[in-house]
Order: structure tokens, then C-alpha cells, then sequence
């Protein structure tokens, strides 16, 4: 759930910190399990330095590296992913219980399942077909796309860019942050908020910094507070 009024709203860098600490204390529980920083686990799915890639079969277990990418299979499940600098692609029909990166992208493939949060720092976040992530999408800086996909915590953003396409479900509704005074910031372009035919938001739309917003008049959306929503036809809105 994102923060309601008369709540003490928790500073818009508060993604990128709470990330930074899971990482770190991934990276110390590695080296403890490990023996050494420059060792990795016997079949490959807990790593300091390198890519790791999950197989369809094998039985549930954690997915962590600090320099490198993850990449799952279809079909496979893992219980967590978490990386530092790397991205995360989850396969069709594949499942996790989280997804969390600092520097990278994360990717769900269709029909894929992420039954907590799917968060990055600064990375786009997409979720193809019939993919489905149960709590929140959150990230700082990069693209969100939603494309035919249920989400059902609400996405939250700061400087991204967000597109809902298709016969998508969000629940939870949109918040995009002010940045913080001691925020990184990744270029200044205002984001643009893309909610397409047939797509569904449940809950506030939140906006607390200049954005465009784009919504479909064959879309459904709850209330809006801080934007003014430009009505487009057709299947997508105009370019600008």
C-alpha cells in the first residue's frame, strides 16, 4: 500500500537505501555461507562476481549475485533474486517471491509470477503477458511498462516514465515522487504517464512532481491528484 493521508510519508529515496541494505547484507551472508568473496555456492545460484542462471527443475532456493545478471528460466522458480549491478529476467511461466536489483533492468515473461515486490533503483521494470506481480513495482529512474499484466500493489516512481497497456490491472494506484534533496538523478525529462484502451487502475493517482499524463478514453482509472490526465483515442496517445 502506498502512503495515505495523514501518514508521515517516508523520503522518495527510500527505495534506492532499503535496496543498498538487502544487497549488503546479501553480499556479508555470501561471504559467511561461502567461505570467501571470490567463491560461489555448488550449483551456481549464489555468486559475489558473475552472472547466475536458474534452470527449470530445480528445487526453490535463493538467487544472488553482486556483479552480474539473473537470469530464470521458464518454468523455474526460485524464492528470491537480488543482485547490485545486473539485471533480472524472469521467464515465462516462471515464479519468485521478489526481484530486486540496484543497477539494472528486471524483466517478467509471460504468465511469469512474483508473488511480493519486483523493485530496481535504476532500472525499467516490464511485465509482458498475462505476467502478474502481487505487491508493488517500484524503481527511481527507468522505464515501467505493464503490457497486458496485473499488478496488485500499486507502481511507484520517481523521475520514470510509466506505460499501461492493453487489458492490464493495477491495483493500488500510481505514485509518482518529488525527488529528494539527496537524490542521484539520471537526466531531467518530465516522465510521461501512457495509460492505454482497456486498461484498469484501481486507486489514487498520485502525482508530486510535473509529469504528462496520457489516458485512454476506453481506460478506467480512480482519482487523480496533481496532473491534469489529457484524453486520447485510438490506440495510442499523441507523441510529444
Amino acid at each position: 500500500m502506498f502512503p495515505t493521508a495523514g501518514r508521515a510519508r517516508r523520503p522518495p529515496d527510500d527505495i534506492r537505501s532499503r535496496i543498498l541494505v538487502r544487497s549488503a547484507l546479501t553480499l556479508v551472508a555470501g561471504c559467511i555461507v561461502l567461505g570467501g568473496c571470490g567463491a560461489n555456492d555448488g550449483d551456481g545460484s549464489r555468486k559475489i562476481n558473475g552472472s547466475v542462471h536458474v534452470v527449470a527443475g530445480r528445487a526453490p532456493a535463493d538467487a544472488e549475485t553482486v556483479n552480474g545478471g539473473i537470469d530464470i528460466d521458464d518454468n523455474a522458480t526460485v524464492i528470491t533474486a537480488d543482485t547490485v549491478n545486473g539485471g533480472i529476467h524472469l521467464g515465462a511461466h516462471a515464479s519468485a517471491e521478489a526481484l530486486r536489483t540496484v543497477n539494472g533492468s528486471i524483466t517478467v515473461g509471460a504468465g511469469g509470477r512474483v508473488a511480493q515486490r519486483a523493485e530496481s533503483v535504476n532500472g525499467g521494470v516490464s511485465l509482458h503477458e498475462g505476467a502478474e506481480v502481487l505487491g508493488a513495482i517500484a524503481n527511481v529512474n527507468g522505464r515501467i511498462e505493464i503490457d497486458g499484466a496485473h499488478v496488485g500493489g500499486g507502481i511507484k516512481t520517481v523521475n520514470g516514465s510509466i506505460a499501461i497497456r492493453g487489458p492490464s490491472r493495477v491495483e493500488g494506484g500510481i505514485l509518482v515522487e518529488k525527488a529528494g534533496g539527496q537524490l542521484i538523478h539520471f537526466g531531467s525529462d518530465v516522465p510521461r504517464i501512457e495509460i492505454g484502451p482497456g486498461a484498469v487502475v484501481q486507486g489514487n493517482l498520485r502525482f508530486e512532481r510535473e509529469v504528462k499524463l496520457y489516458v485512454s478514453d476506453k481506460a478506467t482509472i480512480g482519482p487523480v491528484t496533481g496532473a491534469t490526465p489529457v484524453t486520447f483515442s485510438g490506440d495510442s496517445p499523441p507523441a510529444g
